[in-house]
């Protein structure tokens, strides 16, 4: 069963890789490279789900529509993949905006030892042995105790000077930075409204889906707003075809 649900997720995901390539040419002008409406700037708008206590139904039933939209745009996967690949023995690590804890669960299951960090309490289920610290990540002071820095859909919320703060703070220990939010485009828009409904996706998540994309990143943007560049770090960003932006910052000497 599981190796059929494998080849299954492989074979949707290519098909919205098809997809993604199709529509994208509706958009492609001229020569290649050259695109039609698709730059948009960065804009924050208030989301739905901040104003809802943990426990109410809608913010319930948003919390599984993002299990699905994680699944989609791989982030949980990939974040996994690339501790497995570049954390050492011994090294903290803490995800930011830990929500609900389903990824540090899912690391902790796949021996990845993780602490949280959240405005929300403490998840159910959360290991004993790993840290829940509830605060702000705008104002937590223990940065530096810490070795590697994740965060999944939750950098998008904040402004360039918020995010310019949260940098300061990263400045001290930590030597990796991973990071998976929104892609911004027009074309990811396009594919949440049509997929949203096909997920059963509640007002609050088409809300918030497209709040979030249009607060997403581009290019080098996120980087640029944490203050994390050359020499210091070594950066990579990259976006997916599906609607995820990717930014990994290694100390080169670390």
């Amino acid at each position: 069963m599981r190796e059929f649900a494998g080849r299954f997720d492989d074979q949707i995901h290519r098909m919205v890789g098809t997809l993604h390539r199709l529509l994208s040419s509706f958009w492609t002008v001229g020569p290649p490279g050259a695109t039609l409406h698709l730059t948009m700037r960065r804009t924050l708008q208030p989301e739905i789900l901040d104003t809802l206590s943990p426990d109410d139904p809608a913010a319930l039933h948003n919390r599984r529509d993002l299990r699905i939209i994680n699944a989609f745009m791989g982030n949980h996967r990939w974040l996994e993949r690339e501790l497995r690949r570049r954390r050492r023995p011994g090294e903290r690590i803490l995800e930011i905006g830990a929500g609900t804890g389903e990824l540090g669960l899912r690391l902790a299951a796949a021996g990845i030892a993780v602490d949280g960090l959240d405005l929300w309490p403490r998840p159910a289920g959360w290991p004993a042995a790993s840290a829940w610290h509830r605060a702000d990540l705008r104002e937590f002071e223990g940065y530096g105790g810490y070795d590697i820095v994740v965060a999944n859909l939750i950098l998008h919320q904040f402004s360039e000077a918020e995010l310019s703060g949260l940098g300061r703070r990263l400045t001290g220990r930590p030597r990796l930075i991973l990071a998976c939010e929104p892609s911004r485009q027009r074309l990811s828009r396009f594919v949440c409204a049509a997929l949203g409904p096909a997920f059963g996706a509640n007002f609050v998540t088409r809300h918030d889906a497209r709040v979030s994309i249009d607060a997403g990143f581009r290019d080098n943007e996120l980087a640029l707003s944490l203050g994390l560049a050359a020499p210091d770090w070594t950066l990579a960003c990259r976006r997916t075809v599906f609607g995820a932006y990717r930014l990994t910052a290694l100390r080169p000497a670390a």
